[in-house]
């Protein structure tokens, strides 16, 4: 599941058996390190998740500690990052402090797992084996379909749905509403009839909300000309995002691919 989700599972596994605080970033003014709603989970020895690093952390994680040893000592903490912690954000914190233990996991489970995109991933190659594993700590909800039997590697993430389609195509109809979908099949022929089911779904539904095909800007211009021939409108053919990653990165390995496009994905939130 990532790091952002394996802190979580990571802090809840370890809560079972020992008692921690949470600390959460309950109120902020100003330039800050991270917002309301971030938690982090301090254990006697050692802490899950971050409210920002620094000298405020440092300052949070000794305050947790003494409410975890038992001291009587205040479960809000108001910290202003100027000088006097070595911090020129300007802005003010407000933390609140919860001791827990095993009786919370449930609870703190529904709180701190953050909700996730539906992302569909056609293909099964190595730029879709490297952005699955991009994906994984961010909140995307990761559906990964190819055509071809047993082209999933053994270390899938966790909670990753990995789906055999064939014709591959025949997935798009029920993927979730609210799909953002990519495409890397082996072959541009099923490329091309992937790019027309999700055109087809987008002109009927319209809750495709980001569609990207690999590729470059030839194969683009060849996939354009055919979509034109089956009845598309230029408005419905600039729903493709082609080539996808932001733009500025040019190196093609699967890794380097993967941080281009996660970065788009997350622009499109």
């Amino acid at each position: 599941m990532g790091l952002l989700v394996n802190w979580m599972m990571a802090a809840l596994d370890r809560l079972a058996d020992e008692a921690a605080v949470r600390v959460s970033v309950q109120a902020t003014q100003g330039s800050v390190p991270r917002g309301p709603g971030t938690h982090m989970l301090v254990f006697a020895r050692g802490e899950e998740g971050t409210i920002g690093g620094g000298h405020l952390e440092f300052q949070a994680l000794a305050h947790a500690r003494r409410l975890l040893a038992g001291e009587l000592v205040p479960s809000h903490l108001r910290q202003v990052l100027g000088p006097s912690l070595g911090q020129c954000c300007g802005g003010v914190v407000e933390l609140t402090m919860e001791r827990v233990d095993a009786e919370d996991v449930e609870r703190l489970h529904t709180l701190l797992m953050p909700p996730r995109s539906p992302l569909a991933l056609f293909g099964g190659g190595h730029v879709g084996r490297a952005i699955v594993n991009t994906l994984a700590p961010l909140p995307f909800a990761v559906r990964w379909i190819d055509s071809r039997d047993e082209i999933f590697p053994n270390d899938v993430p966790a909670d990753v749905d990995c789906e055999h389609s064939n014709p591959v195509q025949a997935a798009v109809a029920d993927l979730a509403p609210g799909s953002r979908v990519l495409i890397m099949s082996f072959s541009h022929a099923e490329d091309l009839d992937i790019v027309v089911a999700c055109l087809k779904r987008q002109r009927e539904r319209g809750d495709l909300p980001f569609v990207g095909l690999i590729g470059s800007h030839t194969k683009w211009a060849t996939f354009r000309h055919r979509l034109e021939d089956r009845g598309f409108s230029a408005e419905e053919i600039a729903h493709i995002t082609c080539p996808i990653g932001v733009p500025g990165i040019t190196g093609k390995e699967p890794e380097v691919i993967a941080v281009a496009v996660a970065a788009q994905l997350l622009q499109s939130l």
